[in-house]
């Protein structure tokens, strides 16, 4: 298993597993698109200096992917710049493994590296698996999200 920074030649395996990612978040959100749909710009965060996108290799197939994004904090915070973390996914037969650990370790890491003081992430509250991998790694809860559809 190699970890690496994607490529441009990542993008047709990149774009399946975002929609691998939109199938799996589909049913924690109604108001997600029923037909095909983009979370995500891929090239533009492979070639930004403001973004880390990382991959996880195994056996010649992305099986995990993850990012994180520079970004300037509200004025209201103690801390002037921050990462946002997101597209984060891992291939459902290698779950359970520190995939997800080690990918958020990474991102983590070059995420002080250029400068954050703080990681944010969006999850839904209804992905108890998924906000268990995070507390895991030092998340805590901080804002509910609240939704009306008109």
């Amino acid at each position: 298993m190699i970890y690496r920074e994607a490529v441009l030649d990542d993008l047709p395996r990149l774009l399946e597993i975002e929609q691998l990612l939109v199938a799996a978040e589909r049913p924690f959100d109604a108001s997600i698109k029923a037909d095909k749909t983009f979370y995500y710009d891929i090239t533009e965060q492979i070639n930004s200096r403001n973004v880390h996108l990382v991959v996880l290799e195994h056996d010649a197939n992305i099986v995990a992917v993850g990012y994180a994004k520079i970004r300037t904090s509200k004025p209201a915070h103690n801390h002037t710049i921050h990462a946002y973390l997101g597209f984060m996914y891992v291939s459902p037969h290698i779950r359970g493994q520190g995939v997800n650990r080690h990918i958020l370790g990474l991102l983590t890491q070059w995420s002080r590296d250029n400068g954050a003081e703080a990681l944010y992430l969006d999850v839904y509250s209804q992905n108890s698996s998924a906000i268990r991998a995070y507390e895991k790694v030092g998340f805590a809860p901080c804002l509910v999200e609240m939704k009306l559809i008109l």
